[in-house]
């Protein structure tokens, strides 16, 4: 699951949203017909002139240099459409992926940590489900001239881009999801509104797994592609663990799919501290960890001569049998 927040250095974010809801009806401008309508948890369709007079208006003591809103890009991979169409059918799986953007939405809204501020009922935003996307001048084929800028993109591209306002439901609280300030304590940091956004990537990912139960394999998690790209190598040791672990059984992938994030921030010292956090609930993973990676041949001919010696005392026993006969 790809999800992006486009910040104010590639988005013109400080004026009207009217020419962003403009672009994102190209494709009902585009094929000619009605392909999706704006939507948000009010469970309504809205048009655009609705969508921009509404985010347009909900600017309250914004300067001309604030954002007035931000774009956030909700998009499944293809193995992720595919599940989604597998298991609700080809007519139905847009409308689902609908309602999972309205949780994304709560997602958003929580993370900031503000009173008042709980789910994407106390937010001012509206999402537009599109079914297409095209080749841009930033793409490794247009650049090396294998496809041209605005080309459709093959493959099931269905994805949801949502606006949202600077300021919540009431006008009077910003909210960016830009704001990396730390407080100075718990209570500071929620009265100037941090926002992690790793973490909100995150809970997306952990929203599609539970809603859809979808069963995401370890190396297709966030967390494992940001431990495997920045770690250090006590991580990378514990991403390892981790790896063989989870390739045995439910319950194993279930743990290790937890334990990634922790390793991902960096939350253990050495694979000992990993795995005193796993706990009795293990099972055969924390056996797995804990075994041995091959078989010394030292154990194979100990073995081998303790077979024998037990021969041999049995052919001595046999052989003072007969002779006593």
């Amino acid at each position: 699951m790809f999800i992006n927040i486009t910040d104010t250095i590639t988005a013109d974010n400080k004026g009207s949203s009217g020419a962003l809801i403009n672009y994102l009806e190209k494709e009902n401008r585009i094929y000619n017909k009605l392909e999706e309508r704006w939507f948000n948890h009010l469970g309504k369709d809205f048009e655009p002139f609705e969508v921009r007079r509404t985010i347009d208006g909900n600017v309250a003591k914004l300067s001309k240099k604030d954002p007035k809103f931000f774009l956030i890009n909700i998009s499944p991979s293809q193995k992720e459409i595919k599940h989604l169409i597998d298991r609700h059918g080809e007519n139905n799986f847009r409308n689902k992926l609908k309602d999972y953007a309205v949780k994304v939405m709560d997602e958003y809204a929580r993370n900031f940590k503000r009173h008042g501020i709980d789910s994407s009922k106390d937010l001012v935003w509206f999402a537009k489900l599109e079914n297409h996307r095209y080749y841009g001048h930033k793409d490794k084929e247009v650049k090396d001239g294998t496809k041209r800028r605005g080309e459709l993109k093959t493959g099931n591209q269905v994805h949801v881009q949502v606006i949202v306002s600077r300021k919540d439901l009431t006008n009077k609280i910003k909210l960016s999801p830009m704001n990396n300030s730390q407080g100075k304590n718990e209570q500071h940091s929620k009265k100037v509104g941090q926002f992690k956004r790793t973490a909100f990537i995150q809970s997306g990912e952990g929203l599609f797994d539970q809603f859809f139960k979808f069963e995401r394999n370890l190396n297709e998690t966030m967390a494992y592609a940001v431990a495997e790209k920045n770690g250090n190598l006590n991580q990378r040791e514990q991403l390892d663990m981790l790896r063989q672990g989870s390739a045995t059984n439910y319950q194993s992938r279930s743990i290790a799919r937890e334990l990634i994030r922790d390793v991902a921030e960096g939350m253990f010292q050495t694979s000992t501290d990993m795995l005193g956090t796993v706990g009795k609930t293990a099972g055969n993973f924390l056996e797995i960890l804990l075994e041995p990676t091959f078989v010394p041949a030292q154990s194979n001919t100990v073995g081998s001569m303790r077979k024998k010696r037990k021969k041999k005392k049995g052919r001595s026993k046999d052989q003072s049998h007969g002779q006593s006969m």
